[in-house]
Order: C-alpha cells, then sequence, then structure tokens
C-alpha cells in the first residue's frame, strides 16, 4: 500500500534540504579547471535573498518568470526563489530560436525573464516591446545595464529586505514545462506542486539514494525529467550535482566528477555502448577474448538466477572477470557508478543488458512531461529489463484497446497525481488528451504484463499503415539500427507505401576507418556513400540490426547521408527526438526516390 507523499510542494522540499543538509555540497561547477562546490546552506543563502529581490521587484503570487539558461546553479536559484514567491517557474533553452522565446515568453505572459548571459539579454530586451507582459530582464553572469538587471544586484536587494518563503498550496502552477513540439507549436504544460512533489516522493519510497549519492547533470532542467528526477529528486535527498560543461566534454567530466548515479536518455547509453564495442573490437587479440568471456559470463550468471540457482565457478570467473575487464570500462566514468536511470525514450534490451553486465544497475522508467514526468519505473526488487517497469505509488495504468481493437495492446492512459492540469490556454487539446474521469490520454502504444510491468511498443502518431494495412511503428526498429556502429541515426519511413525504407546517417567516423582498411577512397564523402562496397556494409547491418522484426517491418531499400540530425539543423528537437516532418522536409525527394 502507497504511504502518504513525502512532500506537498516544492517550498517544503527545499526547506527540509537545506535544514538537513546544511554542509553537504551540492552543485559543482567546472572553474578555472578546478571543480567548486556549493553547499546547501550556501544555495539556501541564496535563495531566500534572490527570492527576496523578486518580491523586492514586484514579483507577486501567480506571476510567472521564465527563464532562459543552461543548468547552472542560478537557475536553480531562480527556481526555487520563484516557487517561494508563488510564481511558476517557466524554462526554455538557450538552444532554442529567438521566435521560440519570444512564443513562449508571449503564451505564459512572463513578468520576469532570466537570461544566462549578456548576449541572451540583449535580444530578448529587444523583444520587449512586443512582450506588454515582460517587465524586467536579470542576467545571471555578467552585469547589469539601462535595461535589465544582474544576479547580484537582485541577491542585493534581496539582503536589504529580505522577506519569508510564501507556502503554496498544493494546486499551485509551479511550473509551465514547453513540450518540444516535434509538430507544430509547442505547448505550455502546467504542472502544479502536487504534480511534481508527488513525484519526489516516489522516488523516496522507491529508489536507494542516499546524501553520499552524486550525479553529473547534463540532462537539462528545462526538461520534465532533468528537472523532476535529477534537480528535484536529488536536492530532496541531500545529494549532489557535478554539472556537466558541455556535451561533448561529458566522458571527461565523468571521470572527474566520479559519480553514482547517472540519469541519462537512451542516446547516452548508445554512445557508451558504441564507445565500448569499438574500443574492445580495435584492440582485439587477447583483450577481446577477455571482454566477450567475461559478457557470457554475466549471461550464464542471469540465467541460473532466473532458474533459481547459482554456480561457484561462474561467482568465482564473475570476480575475475570483473577486475580484468568491466572495472576498467568504469573506470572511464569515475569508477563509482552503481545505478542508471534511462529516460525520454524506449532503450533497447541488449543497450540495457550490456550497460547491467558491465556492473552498472540499469533503472528504466516511462512518462511524458504531461506526468510530471514519471509514471512507471523498475526500482530494486521489481525490475524487468526491456520493460519500462511497474506504475508508481498511487499512480495507475488503463490500456485503451479501443484505439488499435488488438487483444492486447492499445493506448497508455494515465491516471494519478503526478498528471498535469492541461496545456496552457488549449482548451481543444485538453479535451482531446483527458478522458472523462481526468486520464491522460499518452498517445504512446503499449501492453501491461501478467507481473504488472509495462511495455511499450510505439507511438500513435508514429505509427503508421503500410499499403498492405499493417501497422508499423518505427521507433523500436529505429532504435536497434543504431546499436550499428556504422549507423549514427535513422529514419524508418513507409506510410500508405508498399514497403519500409530507411534513411541512414553514417557514423562517418567508424564508417570512413572501415573504408581505409579495405583500400576504399575516402577524399570524397558523396562517392564514398555510393560505393558499392559500402552499400554491401549497410544492407548487411540493417539485416543484422533488424533481424527479430517481423518480416513487413523490415528495410526494402536505403539511403545514405552524411548529414546527421541535431537540434542546430531543427531535425531534433531539444529532448532529442526526431522531427520527422523536418526530416522529409529536408529529405523528401531522397526518400520518395527509394519508390522509383
Amino acid at each position: 500500500m502507497a504511504h502518504e507523499p513525502k512532500f506537498k510542494n516544492l517550498v517544503q522540499l527545499y526547506k527540509h534540504a537545506v535544514a538537513q543538509f546544511p554542509m553537504r555540497p551540492l552543485f559543482g561547477t567546472k572553474v578555472s579547471g578546478t571543480w567548486r562546490w556549493m553547499t546547501y546552506s550556501e544555495f539556501g543563502v541564496q535563495v531566500d535573498q534572490f527570492r527576496a529581490g523578486l518580491v523586492a521587484l514586484g514579483v507577486a503570487k501567480g506571476d510567472r518568470v521564465a527563464v532562459i539558461s543552461n543548468n547552472s546553479p542560478q537557475w536553480a536559484v531562480g527556481a526555487y526563489a520563484s516557487y517561494g514567491a508563488g510564481a511558476s517557474y517557466v524554462p526554455m533553452y538557450e538552444a532554442q530560436s529567438d521566435k521560440e522565446w519570444k512564443f513562449i515568453l508571449a503564451d505564459c505572459a512572463a513578468k520576469v525573464a532570466l537570461v544566462a548571459n549578456e548576449s541572451i539579454r540583449d535580444r530578448v530586451v529587444a523583444m520587449k516591446s512586443e512582450l506588454p507582459a515582460l517587465e524586467l530582464v536579470i542576467a545571471l553572469s555578467g552585469k547589469g545595464d539601462a535595461h535589465s538587471k544582474s544576479f547580484a544586484d537582485v541577491l542585493e536587494k534581496g539582503r536589504e529586505k529580505p522577506t519569508a518563503a510564501m507556502e503554496p498550496d498544493g494546486n499551485d502552477i509551479a511550473g509551465f514545462i514547453y513540450t518540444s513540439g516535434t509538430t507544430g507549436k509547442p505547448k505550455g504544460v502546467l504542472l502544479t506542486h502536487t504534480n511534481l512533489a508527488s513525484n519526489v516522493s516516489a522516488m523516496h519510497e522507491l529508489f536507494p539514494m542516499a546524501r553520499e549519492d552524486r550525479s553529473l547533470s547534463f540532462l537539462p532542467w528545462a526538461h520534465s525529467f532533468g528537472q523532476t528526477v535529477e534537480l528535484h529528486g536529488l536536492l530532496s535527498m541531500g545529494a549532489s550535482m557535478g554539472i556537466a560543461e558541455a556535451v561533448d566534454k561529458i566522458m571527461n567530466n565523468l571521470a572527474e566528477v566520479r559519480p553514482t548515479l547517472l540519469f541519462s536518455v537512451p542516446s547516452v547509453f548508445n554512445r557508451i555502448y558504441d564507445g565500448v564495442q569499438k574500443q574492445v573490437a580495435k584492440e582485439g587479440g587477447l583483450k577481446k577474448k577477455i571482454f566477450d568471456a567475461a559478457l557470457a559470463n554475466e549471461e550464464h550468471r542471469k540465467t541460473l538466477s532466473h532458474q533459481g540457482k547459482a554456480s561457484g565457478m561462474a561467482e568465482l570467473k564473475h570476480k575475475l572477470f570483473d577486475k580484468l575487464a568491466f572495472e576498467k570500462v568504469r573506470a572511464k566514468f569515475g569508477g563509482r557508478l552503481k545505478y542508471a536511470f534511462s529516460g525520454g525514450a524506449a532503450i533497447s534490451k541488449e543497450v540495457a543488458e550490456f550497460i547491467d553486465n558491465l556492473g552498472i544497475l540499469v533503472y528504466e522508467g516511462y512518462g511524458l512531461t504531461e506526468t510530471s514526468p514519471i509514471a512507471t519505473a523498475n526500482w530494486p526488487g521489481a525490475r524487468k529489463i526491456g520493460s519500462v517497469g511497474k506504475a508508481l505509488p498511487r499512480v495507475r495504468i488503463v490500456i485503451d484497446k479501443t484505439v488499435t481493437g488488438d487483444p492486447k495492446h492499445g493506448e497508455i492512459v494515465i491516471y494519478g497525481p503526478n498528471v498535469m492540469q492541461g496545456y496552457h490556454g488549449l482548451a481543444d487539446e485538453n479535451a482531446r488528451v483527458f478522458t472523462t474521469d481526468r486520464g491522460f490520454r499518452t498517445g504512446d502504444l503499449g501492453y501491461v504484463d501478467e507481473d504488472g510491468y509495462l511495455f511499450i511498443t510505439g507511438r500513435i502518431k508514429e505509427q503508421y499503415k503500410l499499403e498492405n494495412g499493417k501497422y508499423v511503428s518505427p521507433a523500436p526498429l529505429e532504435e536497434y539500427l543504431k546499436l550499428s556502429p556504422y549507423i549514427a541515426n535513422v529514419m524508418v519511413y513507409g506510410e500508405n507505401r508498399p514497403y519500409n525504407v530507411a534513411l541512414v546517417v553514417a557514423d562517418m567516423d567508424s564508417l570512413t576507418r572501415w573504408a581505409k582498411s579495405r583500400g576504399v577512397d575516402t577524399s570524397d564523402v558523396d562517392a564514398l556513400l555510393r560505393d558499392e562496397r559500402v552499400r554491401k556494409l549497410m544492407s548487411e547491418q540493417i539485416d543484422q540490426y533488424s533481424a527479430d522484426f517481423k518480416q513487413f517491418e523490415k528495410i526494402r531499400k536505403f539511403a545514405i547521408v552524411a548529414e546527421d540530425f541535431t537540434t542546430q539543423n531543427d531535425m531534433l528537437t531539444p529532448s532529442l527526438k526526431v522531427k520527422r516532418r523536418v526530416v522529409m522536409t529536408t529529405f523528401g525527394p531522397v526518400i520518395d526516390s527509394l519508390y522509383g
């Protein structure tokens, strides 16, 4: 039976953390080559001063404070200061376009905008005349000017005129989180203090985290997974977070921060899988034999464990192989990593088992921005690799089979205290996603097995029908194809067509190495991608990684391109989902030619 939730709102959570863990390190940032750590007590002082400063500058209950910044201690100070002032926090990404910033600032009617630096400040100040609600711009780093204030200015104002934190009602809106918008404009998801606090409370009931734990924070807090599970979750437990310098510095930062926990999306785990496999293949010889034998022994141990058996020899080998093979791999992540939490999209079973075999337990969960975000999770004592786990305490999952007419699969509908209030100002959209009894229609397809574990099988929106009437969910197949060391990204397509085709983004580093080792000319990228030997390699890779899929789901034809899907070219959302519409606009003629 589920307990009463530990926290009722985020202000209570913040007060608890600062009082319980004053001298513990909280946020680590790398300054001039050295990691410096802010304590809970120092964070508390800044939050209290910044909150009082915001109140002195006119921020009142119900106002919106927006933020355009990557993760930083100042981002978190702004969040908890806003909650304590009775305001809602509205995060955006630095990587978004000015047009999207303007849309969100207008849509939520932000009174204050916190911005990462002077460059973003100048761009936001230039929009101010078109944003009647926006009264104040605050630069989190750098100086204020005639049109703005600095972070230090606001702290100073708060020191002059301290005020106590307001205790929000559970139904007060804590944050607007705008969905990435793979189709059309972003939608403002309204999340209350109860929504977010209920998710954090469930973490306390299920996960063995402690004040000694540490993460390397690279998931954006502007996204609900990073914000709820990492920022609010770890803060509530007295744990610490090193803030990654940049995506390309993650591996270096892992070795420096030495985290015990990793919160990530599958693409990062895929990169780890890919990197280790390439390294082992490159070293070859005895090292590869030892590594392969170590993996085989882990699979043997798992098989025995499922049968309720054990083997002294397998355990002896486990200790030996762990020392010879896996320990060296874990050292790349700082050597202390115990648990990895995966969300945001489905992780392939192969990758999850691989990370698991390295001695890092992978707990996969599922949810959406609209569910604060966790709805289901695997946790200690309740874990089934390949599933996204069981419903959290106080959350209920219903499979609506009327959508598919299938006896097993259907649309996943979520009920619970984590379900959003709705989309801001979008009554028609709200009517579409809520059932009459306030269940949230996720748009995801799945089924629940006899043990209560949820399995995701696709997305209604992405699911399409082939000419022969068979339905295809492309995402699971795409995830498997990306496990190939030669495929950086892929989009499967076949809507109302006779068969599936794929647009394959080559992993140019791996492909170039492969080509050079076989005497294939690599000086002209286009010629390389057209080379028959390269096409034969890709065809074999596609066949190998789609072997377990049904015949009608498989790829008949493919095109190879060098341009990856990125947030910069607008083919990926900030949460790293493929914008199929944009890919089709860019590569439509290439895809159409595969049906010629």
